[in-house]
């Protein structure tokens, strides 16, 4: 079993970051917009924070009610697209009912979309054109380019079929020239798909999606989810007793999640030079 350190792999690229940032004329500005007072999304935008600092990107957040229309929602994001001093932006997920996350995404600029959810960057990853990636696909394939995981003719499976995660990481695969399979909760027979991969990707966000039996020998494992158990943090895959018959690994934490900060970090600072480069 050989693990692929998310924590140190994230590092390395932070570093690196940082380093371009000292090197740019202004400061990049990532603009959030949190909806509500959910605990897990205020974690995850203060921790969007801490590291934009760490990096020298500056990082604004407007914190507005639960109870807000969605065209209040809008009319924010379209005077932040307006605002030459904001280079990204993102709308921390998920959002109340009665917002439409879709018209919402739909209303960012697709050059300040650092979440890579418009149609347009969907679109570009689509046509294997340049654009804005999602951070959590984007951050696996840095861990699959750390790791040498060479994907040429191997046999992948990418279990859920997000716009965030499943469905781009299934493209910037096929892109690698893997042999790509999608499943979902419609899905038959898991059990036998899992035991014919070379790769698995579980992004389901489910405790033990992913057993011993399921899995052949020397078989890289990827583990997106995040699922807190009784105040532990685990991930999709049954990890004690999976990881010894993988030939790689990601822990769940320390794995995906530091690549996905990270790569909204790299976001960041794509969007400011691409900004940068049309004036």
């Amino acid at each position: 079993m050989y693990i692929m350190d998310g924590k140190e792999t994230s590092r390395e690229l932070k570093e690196a970051l940082k380093m371009q940032v000292k090197e740019l004329p202004s400061k990049p500005k990532l603009f959030v917009i949190l909806v509500g007072d959910d605990p897990a999304s205020k974690i995850y935008v203060a921790s969007k924070e801490k590291a934009c600092k760490a990096c020298g990107i500056e990082a604004l957040t407007l914190c507005l009610p639960a109870d807000v229309s969605q065209k209040e929602v809008i009319d924010e994001i379209e005077k932040a697209n307006k605002d030459k001093s904001i280079n990204a932006i993102l709308v921390q997920l998920p959002l109340p009912d009665h917002i439409n996350e879709k018209d919402v995404i739909a209303a960012i600029d697709p050059m300040k979309d650092v979440d890579g959810l418009t149609s347009a960057n969907q679109g570009k990853l689509f046509m294997g054109q340049n654009g804005l990636v999602p951070c959590t696909p984007k951050g696996v394939m840095h861990l699959f380019e750390k790791y040498n995981v060479d994907l040429t003719g191997k046999n992948a499976l990418v279990i859920g079929r997000s716009l965030l995660v499943g469905k781009p990481l299934a493209i910037l695969m096929l892109n690698k020239n893997a042999t790509v399979t999608i499943a979902h909760s419609k899905t038959k027979n898991l059990k036998e798909l899992c035991l014919g991969m070379d790769v698995i990707v579980s992004a389901v966000g489910k405790p033990k999606t992913i057993t011993a039996d399921m899995v052949k020998e020397g078989t890289i494992i990827v583990d997106v989810g995040i699922n807190r158990i009784h105040g532990t943090i685990v991930g999709d895959v049954d990890y004690l007793n999976v990881s010894p018959k993988c030939a790689r690994i990601t822990p769940v934490p320390g794995g995906v999640g530091p690549m996905t900060i990270a790569c909204l970090l790299e976001n960041v600072v794509e969007c400011y030079k691409m900004q940068k480069e049309i004036e």
